[in-house]
């Protein structure tokens, strides 16, 4: 028997399952986490993390257009993922640990 298609991802920081995308630690200065619902998100975007304007910047935005959580680990990581979301300003962005296997099952949630 074969295992069917993963449907949740979950590093740590970031946790996507059937309902919503959870971003650990993403309000300043609580730490809090954002719970988006996908039935609000109407796209994503994926891309290089940079070599300077986003991999240091362990929490907060740099240019009002995008909101990170706290990742003490980005400086490692290649992949910036930018949520397009309802109702929303700025756009929450993220590094997933595993971006390949966090697009695939986003993909897989979203109907893509």
């Amino acid at each position: 028997m074969t295992a069917g298609p993963r449907q949740n991802y979950d590093d740590g920081m970031i946790q996507l399952d059937r309902e919503a995308i959870t971003l650990r630690r993403y309000h300043f200065p609580s730490g809090t986490s954002k719970v988006i619902p996908l039935r609000d998100i109407r796209g994503y975007k994926a891309e290089s993390l940079g070599l300077l304007v986003n991999r240091f910047r362990i929490w907060g935005s740099s240019d009002l257009r995008r909101w990170l959580p706290l990742d003490i680990w980005r400086p490692i990581k290649s992949t910036l993922i930018v949520l397009k979301v309802n109702g929303t300003h700025p756009d929450p962005a993220f590094t997933p640990q595993r971006p390949a296997e966090f697009i695939a099952v986003l993909d897989e949630l979203l109907g893509r």
